[in-house]
């Protein structure tokens, strides 16, 4: 199964975006409205996942967002994986936050 692929910059500015890193990547810096869901938990929490829309999926390289868009689209959903991850994300000057309102940058 091909997994359909956007790079960072091509992300619509409304879109549903999860975030599957691990809780400090979160930390250290994420897409302001992201979704975090870590990418072991992502089973288990699918109900937070909305069916009806297309969900973006991403990670700090592109390479764990990549399995989970699979194993999603595998399940029903309508997942698109974010190539280049949070790193592409920042270079593309894409918006980032952090909870903490320190400066936010990808661990």
């Amino acid at each position: 199964m091909a997994i359909p692929e956007v790079p960072a910059a091509s992300v619509p500015a409304d879109a549903w975006l999860l975030d599957v890193r691990e809780p400090d990547e979160w930390a250290a810096g994420h897409v302001p409205g992201a979704t975090h869901i870590p990418m072991g938990e992502v089973g288990s929490r699918a109900a937070e996942v909305p069916q009806d829309t297309d969900v973006y999926v991403i990670c700090r390289s592109g390479a764990r967002s990549a399995r989970v868009t699979e194993a999603l689209m595998g399940a029903g959903w309508q997942a698109i994986n974010v190539g280049g991850g949070m790193q592409d994300w920042a270079a593309a000057g894409r918006p980032m936050a952090t909870d903490s309102g320190a400066a936010p940058f990808v661990a």
